[in-house]
């Protein structure tokens, strides 16, 4: 299995930003995908979940302002992330969750600027 994210950058507060995250080497559509980030400092914390039937969960600190998606046609899971805070800057990771195993893409910076 292999994830390949994309999509981080530097933006300024209230603006926006949509992760990608494609994943190659399974059946996409039967895994549970996720994103994860990792501040400076801290531990990695879940952000979203998705799970193969589309039922979502978030952290409590981004409900309402991102979405996780997924598009089964392409092995895809988004993020869209609204209305960012500095407190969003972070190491953002996919990860797909099978009855394998659980797989890691390689991260990607997310940056908020006040």
């Amino acid at each position: 299995v292999q994830l390949q994210a994309s999509g981080g950058g530097l933006v300024q507060a209230g603006e926006s930003l949509r992760l990608s995250c494609a994943a190659s080497g399974t059946i996409f559509s039967i895994v549970v995908m996720g994103w994860y980030r990792q501040a400076p400092g801290k531990q990695r914390e879940l952000v979203a979940r998705i799970s193969s039937g589309g039922t979502t969960t978030y952290a409590d600190s981004v409900k309402g302002r991102f979405t996780i998606s997924r598009d089964n046609t392409k092995n895809t899971a988004y993020l869209q992330m609204n209305s960012l805070k500095p407190e969003d800057t972070a190491v953002y990771y996919c990860n797909l969750v099978r009855r394998q195993g659980s797989y890691w893409g390689q991260g990607t910076l997310v940056t908020v600027s006040s």
